[in-house]
This record gives structure tokens, sequence and C-alpha cells, in this order.
């Protein structure tokens, strides 16, 4: 079995919300001021709520790990790719908030770095759980990618919380998504119907 490794845009890491969490006694701002830390996967639940919340419950769901391969990896800038539960700190999250996400060194480098490395590892599917209407993180991944890289077809069309709310449901009914390359999909749509709303945890 060739595996799946989904790969996870990052929450926005800089201004007021980080801040807050940076200096919060509840969780996960309290493990984060710790010296043990806090999970990324978490950090980035908090900070970018149901979008990343979404994507991270739905790679946990649908992620098909090799070996030592992780079936999910984060987006993480300046630090290329890392696993949900890698242990951050507070210095260390507000160093990730000070790298633009975009055409640069200091994003590029490391992640380019680390998609080299997984391609070279995994042969199955790599699924980018992310907008692809910007090239700030495709460009650099359909380089190193190219045709293997895929992205849900129900993205096209919808916006952030559109996508985690589709993406919680997914989860909840295991019904997995229409993955296609991203090489040659449209990169933007017709806006996509809205979706009924979800329950709340505990509701059916």
């Amino acid at each position: 079995m060739a595996g799946r490794v989904f790969l996870l845009s990052p929450a926005r890491s800089a201004g007021t919300r980080a801040s807050l969490l940076m200096h919060a006694a509840f969780e996960p701002g309290a493990s984060l001021q710790s010296e043990s830390g806090a999970a990324l996967g978490d950090v980035f639940a908090w900070l970018s709520s149901l979008y990343f919340r979404g994507k991270l419950t739905y790679a946990t769901k649908f992620a098909l790990a090799v070996g030592k391969v992780p079936g999910a990896l984060i987006i993480t800038p300046g630090q290329g790719l890392c696993r949900p539960a890698t242990r951050i700190r507070a210095h260390e999250l507000a160093a990730i908030g000070q790298v633009e996400v975009g055409d640069n060194d200091s994003f590029r480098g490391p992640l380019v770095r680390d998609a080299e490395r997984l391609s070279r590892e995994h042969a199955g599917e790599v699924v980018l759980l992310g907008s692809i209407a910007t090239p700030k993180y495709v460009d650099p991944l359909l380089g190193v990618f190219g045709e293997r890289l895929l992205f849900p077809r129900e993205f096209v069309g919808r916006g952030d919380m559109s996508r985690g709310g589709m993406l919680l449901r997914a989860a909840r009914e295991g019904r997995e998504l229409d993955y296609v390359p991203v090489h040659d999909a449209p990169r933007t749509g017709r806006r996509a119907t809205r979706l009924s709303l979800l329950p709340r945890d505990g509701d059916q």
C-alpha cells in the first residue's frame, strides 16, 4: 500500500489572537508557556478555529500512514513540514509568526527541503488541505510533487469557514472527498452552495 499524506496549510500565527494565546492561562496557552510546550496541531486549531480544526480532524480520519512517514504534516512557516504532535513553546510560536508566508527564502527553503525528503520517502498520494487560489505554498509543492499533488475537488469556490465545516462533516460521516490533481485544476470557481449548519458537538 502506497499510503496517503495530508499537508495542512498553516494558521495565522501573528496578531492579537496569537499574542493572547501566548499569555493565556487556559489551554493550549498554558502548555505553550511551559517547558514541555503545546502540540502544534492544538495551537493552530485554536488560532484558526473551524478551518484548521476541520483540516486536522479530516486528516486524522482519512490519512494512510505507511512506515515512518506520518499521515498528516503541517506547513509551518520557517519550520517546513511538522507533525501535528510537534511540541512548541511561546517563543517558537512568535518566531513562526514572524515568517511571511510567500515567495521568500525563509518560508520556501524549509518547505521545499522537507517536501523533497517526503517525496523520496513516500510514493503514495499527497493531498493538500489548503487553498490553491494563491501560489504561496502551491507553487513550491508543485515544483516537488508535480502531478502527485492532489486537493479536494469540493474546495473550489468555497471560503475557509465553508471548507472547515465541510471537512468536519465529512469526517463525522466517514465520507471521503474526491481528490484531483492541483496541476491542471481551476484555481478559482463559482461560489459553491452554502452548507447547512453543522450540529454542535454532542448533537445528533
